[in-house]
């Protein structure tokens, strides 16, 4: 999860295997937002349905292989760069983007000292 000024608000650790969408909802239970941007990895049902029943505008745009394409604001998506950009500081640095850390634990730690680092 990403603010609004592109800084790190939370984050799961997953299998590297395992599909991101899939633990979307437990990174947006409790928060606050007028809009979810995601690219189209994240439109599934549930996740809208979430978004809607938050409040939220969802920004994602539809996967291809969608039977009823949904509209999506394109011009706002183009904001949804604030996102890979928070993902571009990470990966720079050597030890996150090659997961050196061989524990889980580590490896949230290293993620968390680095996004202080960057964003102080």
């Amino acid at each position: 999860m990403i603010s609004k000024n592109g800084k790190p608000v939370r984050f799961l650790i997953t299998k590297g295997t395992r599909a991101d969408c899939k633990k979307a909802l437990n990174l947006l239970a409790g928060l606050q937002a007028l809009m979810l941007f995601a690219d189209r990895g994240y439109d599934t049902n549930e996740i809208l349905e979430f978004a809607e029943n938050q409040g939220m505008t969802a920004i994602i745009p539809p996967k291809k292989n969608r039977k009823i394409h949904r509209d999506y604001d394109n011009n706002l998506y183009k904001k949804r760069h604030l996102v890979e950009n928070a993902f571009l500081h990470l990966k720079r640095m050597r030890g996150i983007a090659t997961r050196y850390a061989k524990t889980t634990r580590a490896f949230r730690g290293a993620v968390i000292l680095a996004s202080i680092k960057i964003w102080l």
